[in-house]
């Protein structure tokens, strides 16, 4: 009995380890940036179903800096940072970059409702089963990806990005020039 107790409270302490690192962005408190990486992977096929209907061209980002934000409308931190990545998009866009949201399992009417209620002015697809957001590699959310020119991904961001960072991460990628 002693032994089965045992492999019970470290199957039970492993998934509780899992869950924190998983869902651990969503649930934190208010944080003051991310946790900003640099890497070199390629950009995993992305889903073409826009939220607002129709299909997503992938000739809009091919050839471009690309920035990729996972969101859900029932994340904190990712309603935080909304505002974040509007004005950066309004800043970059006659610039080569490009940015699209990957919506994240949620409910299409209120990721809808969402986009409306932050003036979100560039497009988002749906992710419904969370099998892009997986391919990306992403513990959490929100996540901020930024690929180069040839798309390869070159920074990724865990966690809310504020402004500074996202400044950061997308000046690096355009002066690299890939």
């Amino acid at each position: 009995m002693c032994e089965h107790a045992t492999a019970m409270k470290r199957l039970v302490a492993s998934v509780l380890a899992f869950a924190s690192l998983a869902f651990g962005a969503c649930g934190r408190p208010a944080q003051t940036g991310s946790a900003i990486r640099v890497v070199s992977r390629p950009l995993p096929p992305l889903p073409s179903a826009l939220l607002g209907g129709g299909t997503l061209d992938p000739s809009l980002y091919r050839g471009k800096v690309l920035v990729l934000n996972v969101w859900a409308t029932w994340c904190g931190p990712c309603r935080r940072e909304q505002p974040v990545l509007e004005s950066a998009w309004r800043t970059y866009r006659d610039r080569g970059v490009v940015f699209l949201g990957i919506d994240y399992t949620d409910d299409p009417a209120a990721a809808k409702a969402y986009r409306r209620e932050f003036g979100v002015t560039y497009p988002s697809v749906r992710d419904p089963a969370g099998t892009t957001g997986s391919s990306l590699g992403f513990v959490g959310l929100p996540d901020t990806y930024v690929v180069d020119r040839t798309g390869t991904i070159r920074r990724w961001a865990f966690g809310a990005v504020d402004a500074e960072e996202l400044d950061r991460m997308i000046s690096e990628v355009l002066a690299d020039g890939a």
